[in-house]
């Protein structure tokens, strides 16, 4: 099944994010995974603040250096995301930036 097959039958174009709390902000054009989660972004999030999560995502990717093939990783980023976006769940994993250089490969 396509992504484009997943797409709720009415895409908002404006949404009040849950994030941000802002009203008529812009959504996201199409689900950005092919399941329920996505679907409920279109309809939940903004654009900006996936923009926002996009940017933390990468953080945490580089910072923990996951390697998305993973189960584990990518279970640790959805976590991450619905706690980020929804505040569901646990707190957001930390970026120590004081650790900066110390991370053993």
């Amino acid at each position: 099944m396509a992504s484009s097959d997943r797409i709720p039958e009415s895409v908002p174009q404006r949404v009040q994010c849950v994030r941000c709390a802002r009203p008529d902000r812009e959504a996201l054009q199409r689900p950005p995974f092919p399941n329920e989660l996505g679907d409920r972004l279109v309809c939940e999030i903004c654009s900006e603040c996936w923009e926002e999560w996009k940017q933390r995502q990468m953080l945490l990717i580089n910072h923990y250096g996951l390697n998305v093939r993973e189960p584990r990783a990518r279970e640790f980023l959805v976590t991450n995301l619905r706690s980020f976006l929804f505040a569901e769940g646990d707190e957001q994993a930390d970026i120590d930036t004081s650790q900066e250089g110390t991370v053993d490969w």
